[in-house]
């Protein structure tokens, strides 16, 4: 490079040409190399299957599916268990995959070869964000077309075949899952409904809901004593009048031949008894209904002296009253007297017997209302043990209820998953045939070739013309040595010299020829085999 000199475009011609061996020479040879070297590359052939995600043909509305999961994140899920070493080694030992790299290698490098270079696995991503993924892609590489395609349709078929497990495997374990809560829940319901029956038996009567019934209970009590008290005063006030009548009667000169003197006891006037006992009878009924608990005892009254009655009457003779005789005729007035002695008589027994049944009935009374004052009282404790043996078994009740409904829930997912109408995998594009291979691209290896030889060859022209000092022309000796040019002697060569470069030239000339010829030949040989 003469120091100085600004080049021209006609310069870089000027310079191309006079190196032009050196440029082809690089071009050709690099060129047809790299055309030798994809030509004996192996072919390798891919075959893709598209899957489509189906969501399940059951609105989401009326059946919740128990797999919860995005589409994306289980995607990655299954594709590490296909990927695994022991999937994919079936896959190579039943297609016989690899056989060169299984004789001189080891399996695991096999399978990471396949698993890294050969499987492609790319995920068609939504549009939008909230969209979720509809499809995706199994692919397979490999030398030989149709093992592609069969290597592809295995993958395709795992992916769906493994997806339905997973389905089916997960809700599953989700219906055993909540089975097994509920009988728990269910399990201690029961021991607390047993706990709260338990304590109701025991404490029954005590019990807060029962507080309202205890209070009426202990009001009607309350008040039937106090009608009990005042028809027992009634009743002595009258049997006090009746012990006064029946004193004024014996007193009003009767003789003890006359009128006996035994005392008035419940055995003697039966007949009078039961006359008195029944007109009480009468009187009640008209206050009292026929269950009520004074109506029932009367009606027990008349009936035992009415038993009592007719046994006295079984006693007596059948001849004259056995009486003792009186010592003259009885007038009508003693006549009159004496039935009003017995009437009396058997009125004061039939107050005496009334008056004990009321006294009978008041302490019945009082020791009820005595009971359900203490029941009244225990009441508030009661209800608090009640409150903390209910809060547990209200939350034990609303647990087994939600277990209850989830569980059924999750019986028809299962379901859903075993009729698989649930989200599958379907196939769209089957794996098919290829016709021509993915790799290697010849054309733009050839291409790169090409230009890699042509751009060596600049380079090394570009780095000889550096080195070049030499002075060509006259302007570059004026641009050197800044001296006039006075003449110009010519390069004179030999004949011999002639020769060697004439022979150079013919040598360089037929072996570009006979390479071109060859990669024509190749070329025109592979062609014929692709067309076969």
């Amino acid at each position: 490079m003469v120091p100085g000199k600004k080049y021209k475009p006609e310069d870089f011609v000027k310079i191309a040409w006079r190196r032009r061996w050196l440029i082809l020479v690089p071009f050709i040879v690099i060129g047809l190399a790299t055309a030798a070297y994809s030509y004996f590359m192996p072919n390798r052939y891919r075959s893709e299957s598209l899957i489509l995600v189906v969501p399940q043909r059951v609105p989401e509305d009326f059946v919740r599916s128990t797999v919860t999961t995005d589409v994306g994140q289980r995607l990655q899920t299954i594709s590490q268990q296909i990927m695994s070493r022991t999937r994919l080694e079936r896959i190579i030992l039943d297609l016989n995959l690899y056989p060169e790299e299984r004789r001189s290698g080891i399996m695991e490098d096999v399978v990471e070869k396949m698993r890294r270079e050969d499987i492609s696995i790319n995920i068609d991503r939504p549009r939008r964000r909230n969209e979720d993924t509809s499809s995706f892609r199994v692919g397979f590489t490999y030398t030989n077309p149709r093992i592609a395609m069969q290597v592809t349709e295995r993958l395709a078929s795992l992916f769906i075949e493994e997806n339905i497990r997973d389905r089916e495997i997960l809700a599953e374990g989700t219906d055993q899952f909540l089975e097994s809560q509920l009988e728990e829940a269910r399990r201690q319901l029961l021991e607390n409904e047993r706990k709260l029956e338990e304590y109701k038996r025991r404490y029954a009567g005590q019990l807060p809901t029962q507080l309202q019934t205890n209070l009426q209970v202990l009001q009607n009590s309350q008040q039937q004593l106090q009608t009990v008290s005042e028809s027992m005063l009634r009743d002595r006030d009258q049997r006090s009048l009746l012990d006064r009548m029946l004193a004024d009667a014996l007193s009003a000169g009767v003789t003890a031949a006359s009128m006996p003197g035994e005392p008035v006891t419940e055995a003697s006037p039966a007949a009078v008894q039961l006359e008195a006992a029944r007109r009480t009878l009468q009187q009640m009924a008209l206050r009292f209904k026929p269950d009520h608990p004074d109506m029932v005892r009367a009606e027990r009254i008349v009936k035992e002296l009415e038993q009592k009655a007719e046994a006295e009457a079984a006693q007596q003779p059948l001849g004259p009253s056995t009486r003792p005789p009186s010592s003259g005729p009885v007038t009508p007035e003693e006549a009159a007297r004496r039935r009003r002695i017995d009437d009396l008589r058997g009125q004061i027994a039939a107050l005496d017997t009334q008056i004990a049944s009321r006294e009978r009935e008041a302490q019945r009374l009082q020791g009820m209302i005595a009971a359900y004052q203490a029941r009244v009282e225990a009441a508030p404790g009661r209800e608090a043990e009640l409150v903390a043996l209910s809060r547990d078994y209200d939350t034990l009740q609303e647990r087994y209820r939600s277990l209850l409904s989830k569980r059924e829930d999750a019986k028809i997912a299962a379901n859903l998953e075993k009729r698989q109408i649930g989200e599958q995998f379907k196939v769209i594009d089957a794996a098919r045939l290829p016709e021509r291979p993915q790799s290697p691209d010849r054309q733009r290896i050839n291409l790169m070739g090409a230009l890699a030889g042509l751009a060596f060859g600049l380079g090394l022209t570009a780095l000889l013309e550096y080195r070049d000092t030499s002075l060509r022309e006259e302007e570059d000796v004026l641009i050197a040595l800044a001296m006039p040019v006075l003449a110009a002697i010519p390069q004179l060569t030999t004949s011999v010299e002639r020769q060697r470069r004439r022979r150079l030239k013919v040598a360089l000339s037929l072996a570009t020829g006979f390479v071109v010829l060859i990669g024509a030949a190749a070329a025109v040989w592979r062609l014929g085999l692709l067309g076969n």
